[in-house]
């Protein structure tokens, strides 16, 4: 059987390590030993022990960019719902990896501010996406943007938390519908009422009478033509 890549050993080192000794007890050089490498093949693959813990968010974000960008402005929200999906998968993939993880950051603080931090540069890509797929350039518009994204953050991370503490049989599933419920909060520029001379308008509302009944007086108000009161 291989022996497992450089990078992977060093990852499971690290947790192991974490989980004995403490995060902040755990060196590099520890790490570096218990995957039977030099400090040279640990900087080879991470810039930090912080590192090991993370994602590579540059990676993720680069890819939520590549994906944003062969969108169309009919295609936009479809774009950000398949970005989310992306980064759900990705945590999935990491299977128990991303669990450890999750368990390491709850109780350190150091850790919960670089993830808040990670947090806050997908919230960033999309509300810069959203808002240039708005294009408009008001105040009010500006929020909407950072609603709208501050929402697709939030829905994604409600189902990885869930995911995380083994409380979601099927993630992806539930983040499609986290994403739709999202959506339907906000609607698309195009879809703002207007007010236009001329055209037709319709009302729907419920009544007792019968519809051959109903139409002509429903015609003579469309035409504005008098009837009875």
């Amino acid at each position: 059987m291989s022996k497992p890549a450089a990078r992977t050993r060093l990852a499971d080192a690290a947790f192991a390590l974490f989980d004995e000794r403490g995060y902040e007890q755990t060196t590099v050089d520890d790490i570096a030993e218990r995957a039977g490498v030099g400090r040279t093949t640990f900087f080879r693959h991470y810039r930090s022990k912080e590192d090991v813990i993370f994602p590579d968010h540059d990676r993720l974000l680069e890819q939520i960019k590549d994906r944003l960008a062969t969108s169309s402005h009919e295609t936009a929200l479809a774009a950000v719902s398949d970005a989310v999906r992306l980064v759900l998968l990705h945590y999935l993939e990491e299977g128990d990896l991303a669990r450890r993880r999750y368990r390491l950051t709850s109780k350190v603080a150091a850790l919960r501010d670089r993830e808040i931090a990670s947090v806050a540069r997908y919230q960033r890509l999309f509300r810069e996406f959203i808002a240039n797929w708005m294009g408009d350039s008001t105040e009010s518009a500006s929020l909407r943007a950072e609603l709208m994204a501050a929402s697709v953050v939030a829905a994604h991370n409600h189902v990885l938390r869930r995911w995380l503490r083994g409380e979601s049989p099927d993630p992806v599933a539930e983040v499609d519908e986290a994403m739709r419920e999202v959506l339907a909060l906000f609607r698309g520029p195009q879809s703002r009422p207007e007010i236009r001379d001329g055209g037709t308008t319709v009302v729907a509302f419920r009544t007792g009478q019968d519809l051959d009944a109903l139409l002509p007086a429903l015609r003579r108000l469309v035409e504005g033509e008098p009837g009875d009161a």
